[in-house]
């Protein structure tokens, strides 16, 4: 007898031996129990996933001797002719091959007559979005208002194709996707009936490579029993089936992040001369630096990741000493650079460079991050450098065209003769007054408040330049900003406002509050655009933020846009 795959040789036979699909097999069983089964019915879903083999256990649920059973036999006639694919009242056909209109009006004369020995008629159609547009047309009818004797079972990988009046006229199954731990669950159940012995990480190889479909996974598993003698080697398998280790994709993203290019170039020269499809190294690449970002996030990583709890561990492990950030900024690098390797006539070169692209990118900060580093490093400096009086210079005498300079000593004053020392400049933080005062009018509460927050805050001096208080109760000041929509922005900043608070109750009281109020300069002279933009640039330009990140980074403003 010639040999059976492990695919058709393990081919589940009742509803509880199919994997993953219990949403679909729950509501048939309970649809038989209560002879509610539909007419006609479409199963939709990826390829392997189970929907022709549903569809033959339903035909045998429903021909059974002892049925409609949702448990059939598999002993009687009728169980066993479609359990081999002789049944002469169960027709499977392929839908790609038998497309057209007059195949469909020979199924439509055929169900007239009543099955031979058989409870039901029943059609299986395969890849049914194959057919023709006039061969569904033809079947409408027949679909909507089959004989009581007849039922008509679809399968599809691609139910969009299918025309919405046949949609209309099936009951439909959506298959899920098998995740990895079915599958390996499955396969090892296999491996132990056939009395081999795989090592785990080979198993979760096979299902990853798979990618969700049964029928691939026994495929390969199939592949690799044929392929090998004795003890199966993890190493072999990999030759076997051309794929990548998992651990290749660890090295090479550790050098990634360290920016050592020689172990990269080295690591993808030992890839190529093995003889690995760069293209597909490329997308496991990606998938992995995203798995390495979820990893990071910690939510729902089990859901998220598919793959082995142990692997999983060691990708917490590497992500715990990387700032997220940094792996986004690895992940959108990478993806910008698919394109090139893509459709590259030597990809082994465009991974090269993209590697060594890679490799020379420095960790970024996030934005709010960077915002926040700014905030302290101004405040440090305020704080260390407090304002200082300006000292003017001693009048010089004057001086005619012949008269040569006369240095005066001034008398010493009595202060500057005695070496007492000077008191240290207060804090800035700290307010001016040691009581705090209630403010007597507007001009008064508006000059005090604008010397203390500029003083606090010297990068707000441009904000407060047009400012006034425009109400002044029994507790509260009441400020109006005016000027760019940009000033209003700043002086509109939570952490400026929780300033301005602090500042007033510390200068008038703690009953006062501040409330600003703003309005955008929209009178002025009239300028051209080109000198308003060239306004905007410099405005920019001179911001205290940006002065400070060109500092930090060391780096260069290369130009300016206004939107």
């Amino acid at each position: 007898m010639a040999y059976l795959v492990l695919a058709r040789k393990y081919r589940p036979q009742t509803f509880e031996q199919v994997v993953r699909q219990q949403h679909v097999t729950q509501t048939l069983s309970h649809a038989i129990s209560t002879d509610r089964v539909a007419h006609a019915l479409l199963f939709s879903g990826p390829r392997g996933t189970g929907k022709t083999t549903i569809a033959r256990i339903l035909a045998k649920a429903m021909n059974c001797k002892e049925g409609p059973t949702p448990t059939p036999c598999n002993a009687c006639r009728s169980c066993r002719e479609i359990t081999t694919g002789h049944a002469a009242d169960v027709f499977e056909i392929d839908g790609a091959s038998n497309n057209g209109v007059d195949q469909v009006r020979e199924l439509r004369e055929n169900i007239k007559y009543m099955p031979s020995h058989s409870r039901f008629k029943i059609y299986i159609i395969d890849e049914v979005h194959m057919l023709s547009l006039a061969a569904f047309n033809a079947l409408l009818k027949t679909l909507e208002e089959p004989p009581p004797h007849v039922l008509f079972m679809f399968a599809t990988t691609e139910a969009h194709k299918i025309p919405i009046t046949i949609l209309s006229r099936c009951q439909r199954h959506d298959l899920r996707r098998i995740d990895l731990q079915d599958l390996i669950a499955h396969l090892q159940s296999l491996c132990q009936s056939e009395e081999v012995t795989v090592a785990p990480e080979t198993l979760a190889l096979i299902a990853r490579e798979a990618g969700g479909s049964m029928r691939d996974a026994l495929s390969l598993l199939d592949q690799i029993l044929a392929g090998t003698t004795g003890a199966i080697n993890h190493e072999q398998v990999l030759d076997l089936l051309g794929v990548v280790d998992r651990q290749v994709l660890h090295e090479l993203t550790q050098a990634l992040v360290t920016a050592d290019v020689p172990a990269l170039l080295t690591a993808l020269d030992d890839i190529t001369d093995r003889g690995h499809d760069l293209k597909k190294l490329y997308a496991d690449l990606l998938q992995h630096l995203r798995d390495l970002i979820i990893v990071k996030m910690g939510a729902k990583v089990d859901q998220l990741v598919d793959l082995p709890s142990q692997e999983i561990k060691q990708m917490a492990e590497v992500t715990a000493q990387l700032p997220h950030s940094f792996l986004v900024q690895l992940f959108d690098k990478l993806s910008r650079e698919e394109t090139a390797v893509r459709f590259a006539a030597q990809p082994k070169l465009a991974l090269e460079m993209a590697f060594i692209r890679l490799a020379g990118q420095k960790p970024v900060l996030a934005i709010d991050e960077l915002i926040a580093k700014l905030d302290a490093l101004q405040g440090s400096v305020d704080h260390a450098c407090p304002p200082v009086e300006s000292v003017q210079p001693p009048p010089q005498p004057p001086t005619g065209p012949d008269q040569t300079p006369t240095m005066i000593n001034p008398a010493p004053s009595a202060a500057s003769t005695t070496s007492s020392p000077q008191p240290a400049a207060a804090p800035v933080d700290q307010p001016t007054n040691s009581t705090p005062h209630p403010p007597k009018n507007k001009e008064q509460a508006w000059h005090t408040l604008k010397k203390a927050a500029v003083a606090k805050h010297p990068s707000l001096s441009r904000v407060f330049a047009n400012g006034k208080v425009v109400a002044l109760d029994a507790n509260q000041v009441s400020i109006e900003i005016r000027g760019s929509d940009f000033d209003i922005k700043m002086a509109q900043r939570p952490k400026t406002v929780e300033s301005l608070r602090a500042i007033c109750a510390d200068l008038f009281g703690d009953d006062y509050t501040v409330e600003i109020k703003a309005r955008v300069e929209t009178n002025g002279p009239v300028q051209s655009e080109k000198e308003e933009k060239q306004q905007l640039k410099q405005q920019a330009l001179n911001h205290p933020t940006v002065a400070e990140a060109i500092d930090i980074f060391n780096g260069k403003v290369v130009d300016v846009k206004i939107l």
